[in-house]
């Protein structure tokens, strides 16, 4: 749906930061909304991260039908659209990377239309489900797709109730905790979550180093692997689109691959793929190494 050439989408997204910014000056502070945010925000990038782009979008790992329905629904709460829509666009970028095809490449379309003006752009509103069909073929999957507001509505609903019930168990004004919760555990996180998921679009094309010498001009950047949980180590992810572990050094911090690490070890999440310049011992082994 289109109003005055632009589509509903894009007010929304309009809509929810304008609230976000009026509701943080407006309703008084608690430290408690800081540990939400932090806490939501993380635990929130992990499922961008580990499930629209490392699971849906290229199978890093494997996880049983139920663990893949959390998965797409604790994705979805971070309101970026279906996980079939995501996942299909993001390897279109990866065929097509840095091309004139490309969805969001900065090289080729400007830093603007990269970070954020694509999502709006009618052309990208739809996907090829031949690109998806290794999981269009679940049931449950193409209904979270359609319907992809459901999940972050019910997520903006519990914070607002728990905002409430806080509220009312401390003699404090309920409707204000309320929406205190709603705009520090939902609003806020959902802005933070976007700019940062977005700057690896527009600026890790750009800014940062060169280990290997893809196709494209993605690049590592530490501080955007910092406010992503790993997703920074871009190029390397290039390099090797498969692999569950982005940050191959020691040294290059990959929250994501930890937490999926971790759920490996109690059986949820399987067959971790590895980086394919690794040997049978774990030990990293370097490739051609392009530094710029």
């Amino acid at each position: 749906m289109k109003i005055f050439g632009l589509s509903f989408a894009f007010y929304l997204y309009i809509l929810i930061h304008f609230l976000a910014l009026v509701c943080a000056i407006l309703l008084p502070f608690h430290k408690l909304y800081l540990l939400i945010f932090i806490v939501n925000y993380f635990f929130g990038m992990f499922f961008i991260t580990g499930g629209y782009h490392r699971y849906f979008s290229h199978r890093s790992y494997k996880l049983g039908r139920i663990p893949q329905f959390i998965m797409a629904w604790m994705a979805e709460s971070s309101a970026q659209k279906g996980v079939l829509w995501w996942a299909a666009n993001h390897r279109d970028h990866h065929l097509y990377s840095d091309t004139d095809k490309d969805l969001h490449s900065p090289v080729k379309r400007g830093f603007w239309y990269a970070h954020m003006g694509w999502i709006f752009d009618p052309a990208s509103q739809s996907y090829d489900p031949k690109k998806i069909a290794d999981f269009g073929k679940f049931p449950e999957l193409v209904f979270l797709d359609k319907y992809y507001w459901i999940p972050t509505s019910i997520y903006a609903l519990i914070m607002f109730f728990l905002g409430f019930i806080w509220g009312s168990l401390h003699h404090e004004n309920a409707y204000l905790s309320a929406f205190g919760f709603l705009t520090w555990g939902y609003l806020l996180v959902l802005i933070a979550q976007y700019q940062a998921s977005y700057c690896i679009n527009s600026l890790a094309h750009v800014y940062g180093t060169r280990r290997f010498p893809t196709n494209d001009q993605s690049r590592n950047n530490w501080w955007l692997a910092l406010i992503t949980l790993g997703e920074g180590w871009h190029n390397n992810h290039h390099f090797c689109k498969s692999s569950c572990r982005q940050g191959y050094k020691w040294w290059e911090i990959d929250f994501t691959f930890y937490l999926l690490t971790l759920l490996s070890w109690i059986g949820i999440v399987k067959e971790i793929r590895p980086f394919r310049t690794e040997n049978n011992r774990g030990a990293v082994v370097d490739s051609q190494v392009v530094e710029k």
